[in-house]
């Protein structure tokens, strides 16, 4: 057995103080694919541990993480994947994949909780209950750090200073309420650099979303009034913002300052609509999110319902997936790990059952955001009628997701006897070029399986080496590189990372280079199929191509015709936003950006004193060393690569 001290693990939000002993442990076993291997690796193991809080990881023979688990007491937890007999077939399955495994101690079990939550999300083990979905939610941000507060809405790490409302349940939600609010409040949502460039006011302020701070018609205490307001109304005190405004309005009318009435008539109206999108009665309830569990035919759905201030912010429904064998109550405590991993969780966290090591999870969850919070399962009032909603919206949600399931799995069977498939592949890959006669090639991967798109397994290629114009080369390309590194990271093809069918964007031509390209590789058993418009590029009278030569279509009202059609599509969109970005990247590059060593301070001193990059080209030496902020060696440094003969 190997002992060396493990790097650093990422720590989980709100669990900084991480400074304990940590160590991993690595066993390679035999390579023979029988549980007495696993076990035995396991052993080695548990000899090492002492009964600590920590997080576990299962590798197989590649190093890969088949499953992440947590212990309050790691040696008896750990020792007891030797007791195969006791051991669900699930976990008799991994522990004979089981070849050694990686150790983390932790301070506390809660913390543990934590860290296991955030490894999970980042391998996805093949053996835990995985949160499907690949989408941060949406927050509205109110920004601080300028005299005039800006409105936006923001994505990701809360990284900018300000006060986040959310989440959101989808990004058209939040787009509906920002445009809302600025109605209401009149918040600029400007850039701070356009903020700063302004001389007169914008659009926004013609048409009432704006109070136009830029130009200066409203003062800094007026406006930060405004974002008083704004912030009561997001924090659920929206029924004394909207009294203030009745009361504003009535002084306007009764002063027979017409304009000013009708300008606050617009803003309570905007009040209004933001609370009348919300679909569920949510009154009384204050800042929760409100979870409900439905499984069936082995399959389960969580409806989640976000609520702040009285209001309703969205609700999503999730899909977890690894749920076979796993009890409904243990799926529901290991998804509600992985989403507050990310997302912030309010005080209250409404649940539709009793969770296994609910207390441990509120302690954990308490630990992350430094504040109390509760998860209960509401007996009475408004919140149980909350929750029964919760709970039909969950069972709906299940039952649309078993019929599209149903349908889906017919689909891809027609699909497999048309294309004449050896099986149903579990993973399709779909490839497209994109490019502007011949400038800033992209090729494009999109990934499919039975449950839909791939996105966080979606690829982009910067073409290389083909010629101008040349898609089939460009074609080549991608494929070499694709199926190069296949070969090179999963030999065996037993990584799940070799597809079942490769879908190509394009007729003949394009089939024979990918066909050549995967021969020479040594590969001729994965299917390959060309899929091109028909007469006129008619969408709907598409030709499927076989590497044999042979041509197929199908009738224009044929499911399966439409599933590889959205196949195609979605290739065809993700490879033109991957070369829109790149066309962008050009536009806004510099030549100045070539020189080696010329960071962008230098880059802004150097465009600041000579006004262009072809100024800055053909500027002598001494007129180089002469601009403010540029050092003798920076400017012998510009001119060696503008004159390398010099």
């Amino acid at each position: 057995m190997a002992r060396t001290p493990a790097g650093t693990p990422p720590h989980p939000k709100g669990a900084e103080r991480f400074h304990e002993e940590r160590a991993t442990y690595t066993v390679r076993g035999a390579a023979q694919p029988d549980i007495e291997a696993g076990v035995a690796a396991i052993r080695e193991v548990v000899r090492t541990l002492k009964p600590k809080p920590g997080v576990y990881r299962m590798l197989d023979a590649r190093g890969d993480v088949l499953y992440v688990g947590k212990a309050r007491a790691l040696k008896n937890r750990v020792a007891n994947y030797t007791q195969v007999a006791a051991l669900p077939l699930r976990l008799q399955r991994m522990v004979a994949q089981t070849r050694g495994m990686e150790i983390v101690t932790t301070n506390s079990e809660a913390e543990a909780l934590l860290l296991e939550a955030q490894l999970i999300k980042r391998f996805r083990p093949a053996y835990n209950v995985l949160l499907r979905d690949d989408k941060s939610f949406p927050f509205i941000l109110l920004r601080s750090e300028h005299d005039f507060p800006r409105i936006m809405k923001h994505r990701g790490a809360r990284k900018m200073k300000g006060d986040y409302y959310g989440p959101f349940a989808s990004a058209g939600s939040v787009n509906t309420t920002v445009n809302a609010l600025q109605k209401l409040f009149l918040l600029r949502s400007c850039t701070d650099s356009f903020f700063a460039r302004r001389d007169r006011p914008c659009l926004l302020y013609q048409i009432k979303r704006c109070s136009a701070p830029c130009v200066g018609r409203i003062d800094k205490a007026g406006y930060a009034e405004l974002v008083r307001e704004t912030k009561d109304f997001l924090g659920g005190r929206s029924g004394a913002v909207q009294k203030k405004i009745e009361s504003q309005m009535a002084a306007a009318a009764e002063a027979l300052d017409f304009e000013t009435a009708a300008m606050l008539r617009d803003r309570l109206r905007a009040a209004t609509f933001i609370q009348g999108t919300q679909a569920i009665n949510a009154e009384g309830v204050g800042n929760a999110d409100v979870f409900a569990l439905a499984s069936k035919g082995g399959q389960v759905a969580i409806q989640a319902f976000f609520i702040r201030g009285g209001q309703n912010w969205g609700h999503r429904a999730f899909f977890p997936s690894h749920t076979q064998g796993v009890e409904d109550e243990e799926v529901f405590a290991r998804i509600l790990a992985q989403f507050y991993e990310e997302v912030p969780p309010p005080r209250t966290i409404l649940v539709d059952r009793e969770l296994p090591e609910r207390e441990l999870l509120e302690l954990a969850l308490c630990e992350a955001v430094g504040r109390r919070v509760e998860i209960s399962v509401p007996q009475r009032g408004d919140r149980r009628r909350l929750m029964e909603q919760a709970k039909r919206n969950a069972a709906e949600a299940l039952d649309r997701r078993l019929a599209e399931s149903g349908s889906q799995a017919k689909v891809l069977r027609e699909m497999t006897e048309f294309l004449e498939l050896p099986e149903e592949p579990r993973r399709i890959e779909i490839y497209d070029n994109s490019h502007l006669q011949g400038s800033k090639a992209v090729g494009a991967m999109v990934v499919a399986g039975p449950e839909g798109f791939l996105k966080n397994q979606y690829r982009k290629f910067n073409i290389k080496s083909a010629q101008t114009n040349d898609d089939f080369g460009m074609m080549r390309e991608v494929m070499g590189r694709r199926f190069s590194r296949a070969l090179d990271e999963d030999p065996d093809r037993d990584g799940g990372s070799w597809p079942g069918l490769v879908l190509i964007d394009g007729g003949k031509g394009q089939m024979s280079s990918v066909r050549d390209t995967l021969e020479e590789l040594g590969i001729e058993d994965v299917p390959l199929i060309g899929v091109s418009k028909g007469p006129d590029r008619n969408a709907g009278r598409e030709v499927f191509h076989f590497p044999d030569g042979r041509e197929k279509t199908l009738p224009v009202n044929s499911p399966v015709l439409f599933y590889l059609q959205r196949l195609r599509d979605e290739a065809h969109r993700f490879a033109i936003g991957a070369h829109r970005q790149k066309r962008s990247r050009a536009i806004t590059a510099s030549p100045l950006d070539e020189i080696p060593g010329i960071g962008p301070s230098r880059k802004r001193a150097l465009l600041l004193h000579f006004g262009t990059a072809g100024k800055v080209r053909a500027a002598a030496l001494e007129d180089l060393q002469r601009a403010p902020g540029v050092s003798a060696t920076v400017a012998q440094a510009v001119y060696d690569f503008y004159h390398p003969s010099g």
